[in-house]
């Protein structure tokens, strides 16, 4: 039988060996493409125990099994509890110039089509609808598709309410013309005005499932610190796919961490973390 030093800890509420992470790393790199890492574990137990508390199962063991089984809601709920969502508004604030300077230089008489393919709570795509909004003279100019994996977190970002302490990064103009400040019980918080957040498409996309949704391709497409999730070969299927939907010429955004020398037949560096398609 499997153990470690991961294994049976003392004060911990159920048991958790190292078959249970590999079984959980098998079933997560099957359902989204997570290549998760041996050094997750405590994160991994911390977040997966909630869903045994909720499930009302007595082991890692009887909850996968059980997960196996079904095709249930359920696997949304698995997904959504081993995906990362860090993000913040205008992060990597260099992205917003180059999509601005982009959207100035280019004529889009037909309108600008973007996607953003990893959205979390929405700060993301709020701040490229800014962009948009400012270079191209008003919101009839663009549209923006806002996707991600985990149905929570997108559930929040079509909402567009934030804490206003959340909009730090967010300057005085901005904050009075895309946002309305909460009062009485509402205060501290802050609402996405309905003219911006209707521009903004918010749908569900798996990114390794071969089931995208979109018929138009993209001047533009963010994917962002989404590809550091995968191993190589994914990586490229993932790239091949954002290839086939975007308009020669177009740009890639990627994460600071992201690098992909390797599909040069794909993407050529334009920038810092900024490809064109080919």
């Amino acid at each position: 039988m499997a153990s470690s030093s991961t294994d049976d800890m003392q004060g911990r509420e159920f048991v958790w060996t190292n078959s249970d992470f590999e079984h959980v790393q098998k079933l997560i790199y099957q359902r989204a493409g997570i290549s998760l890492h041996d050094g997750k574990h405590a994160m991994v137990y911390s977040r997966l125990s909630r869903r045994l508390r909720e499930t009302g199962h007595q082991s890692f063991k009887d909850y996968l099994r059980w997960l196996e089984s079904t095709e249930g809601p359920e696997w949304q709920e698995f997904v959504n509890a081993l995906t990362t969502n860090l993000t913040s508004f205008f992060r990597e604030g260099h992205h917003f110039q180059i999509l601005s300077d982009y959207l100035k230089s280019e004529k889009f008489t037909g309108g600008c089509k973007i996607w953003c393919s990893a959205a979390s709570t929405g700060e993301e795509p709020y701040s490229i609808a800014m962009t948009a909004v400012e270079s191209l003279g008003g919101a009839k100019n663009f549209s923006l598709a806002a996707s991600d994996i985990d149905s929570k977190v997108l559930h929040a970002a079509a909402q567009g309410i934030y804490r206003v302490d959340a909009l730090k990064g967010i300057d005085q103009g901005r904050l009075q013309r895309f946002f309305l400040k909460g009062k009485a019980g509402n205060s501290g918080m802050a609402r996405v005005k309905p003219e911006l957040r209707e521009k903004i498409d918010f749908l569900m996309v798996n990114l390794i499932k071969n089931d995208w949704p979109f018929r138009d391709s993209f001047d533009v497409v963010f994917c962002r610190n989404v590809m550091i999730y995968f191993d190589a070969a994914t990586q490229r299927q993932v790239l091949e796919r954002i290839h086939n939907v975007m308009k020669p010429g177009g740009l890639l955004f990627v994460g600071h961490a992201e690098n992909f020398s390797d599909s040069r037949d794909l993407f050529a560096l334009k920038g810092k973390t900024v490809y064109e398609r080919v």
